[in-house]
């Protein structure tokens, strides 16, 4: 019987990325691949990039030359460049790093097998189109036993052209699901035991599928359709826009039992002239209105947000205005980062704060951010939350998961547990995780 082949995944970036990582493994499981933790194991290694943060694509070169001992060792290893950075450079890491065998976009990636063909053949295989067929339709159905949170794509795209954003580039118009297709692998997933569903999407909020009655429906209405599904427990989504927080989805925060009370919506700036350079067409106040809003529906709400510090022009006044934003909102959590530019955007051609300067800035707004955080778990202790156990903790007997608020939380419990969702009392908190007691 011939030995299954080995695939190992890194998988650089955000939330959308792992889900894209999960189906290319399906895709080449089919091939016969089974996947390894291990890329010394490797038969192929794929590095599914990420292209939204600083010298996005100097990691990856420095990622394909760490490999390089591993190909010289073994010339039959096969090497390929997935996702956003593959799609923006292209050819470009084919010319730089000769060894690469295969670079395919995040719209493509369906098409790994017939570019495995062409590899296997001696021949270099690149696919960075934008294709009309959805990738969806030719993807394998999910099989075996699914962790108990998982992720579902219902969205892919964005058409916001924020200044300093790529993403419009690398993944494309904004382009919804079908609603149907979406229920099933809903249920599929629950099947299979999945208990909570992160719905995804680079612009999740502005989802407009198809319904079965052949209208629009928005997210809205997709997450009331999924409350009905038997087994499923949970719904979350990211990311949104605050342009995109239509009433329908602000009332369903307070009257859907199931969608969890937490939100993640960026911002970037406090700053309302800021914000107009960065194209992102909304004011600091319309933010924080609709931040009032839920939380009138939803008390509890816990918030998260992105900030971008330094954008270019950025004077004090309007990084005192992000902080003035930030303490008016106060975070459970949030991610920060100093502005670099993104060849071919926008903001790529304008003149940049000094880097000292916004170092400085973004070392007082993290420590603010940080401030919140933990002021939001210490306000947990004493507390009971609803902890969705996920799996075995690094101590004997311990399970780890997650509160309501997407806090990670461990307790003494059995594995009769796992998948399952407890009562839990929080005892002591930390930075990044809670300890709890069942109840």
């Amino acid at each position: 019987m011939t030995a299954p082949k080995k695939l190992h995944i890194k998988t650089y970036g955000c939330q959308m990325n792992v889900y894209d990582s999960e189906r290319m493994a399906e895709v080449m499981g089919e091939q016969g691949y089974e996947v390894t933790d291990t890329p010394e194991d490797a038969d192929l290694i794929l590095l599914n990039t990420c292209h939204i943060r600083e010298k996005a694509a100097e990691k990856v070169y420095s990622d394909l030359g760490r490999l390089k001992p591993l190909r010289d060792a073994r010339p039959d290893l096969k090497i390929g460049v997935a996702g956003c950075v593959a799609q923006a450079e292209g050819a470009e890491i084919m010319a730089r790093q000769p060894m690469v065998d295969l670079v395919v976009g995040p719209q493509t990636y369906h098409r790994l097998p017939a570019m495995m063909e062409r590899v296997n053949a001696g021949e270099k295989a690149l696919d960075t189109d934008m294709p009309e067929e959805d990738k969806f339709d030719y993807l394998p159905k999910l099989r075996g036993a699914a962790r108990p949170a998982a992720f579902l794509t219902v969205q892919e795209g964005c058409d916001k052209f924020c200044a300093f954003c790529v993403v419009p580039y690398t993944r494309g118009a904004e382009v919804s699901r079908p609603v149907a297709r979406l229920l099933a692998e809903a249920r599929d997933l629950v099947a299979r035991g999945v208990r909570e569903i992160t719905l995804l999407g680079q612009n999740v909020n502005a989802y407009h599928g198809t319904g079965p009655d052949g209208g629009t429906w928005s997210l809205a209405d997709l997450i009331w359709a999924l409350d009905e599904i038997d087994g499923l427990e949970r719904i979350r989504f990211t990311t949104s826009h605050p342009n995109d927080m239509t009433d329908d989805l602000i009332a369903a925060h307070g009257t859907c039992a199931k969608l969890m009370p937490y939100l993640h919506l960026p911002v970037q700036s406090g700053s309302d002239r800021i914000l107009k350079a960065m194209n992102r067409k909304h004011t600091a106040e319309e933010y924080i209105a609709i931040i009032d809003r839920l939380r009138s529906v939803r008390p509890d709400l816990a918030v998260s947000g992105d900030f971008i510090v330094g954008f270019p022009g950025e004077t004090d006044e309007d990084f005192e205005a992000t902080m003035d934003l930030v303490g008016r909102v106060h975070y459970a959590a949030a991610y920060s980062f100093r502005y670099s530019a993104r060849p071919g955007t926008p903001a790529a051609e304008r003149e940049d704060v000094p880097m000292e300067v916004a170092a400085d800035r973004l070392h007082r707004l993290q420590a603010l951010i940080t401030e919140q955080q933990h002021a939001t778990q210490e306000a947990m202790v004493g507390r009971e939350t609803a902890v969705l156990f996920e799996k075995a903790g690094r101590k004997p007997g311990q399970l780890i998961g997650k509160s309501e608020y997407l806090q990670a939380v461990h307790a003494e419990a059995s594995t009769d547990l796992l998948g399952k969702v407890a009562r839990v009392r929080i005892i002591a908190a930390k930075t990044n995780s809670l300890e709890g007691v069942l109840v």
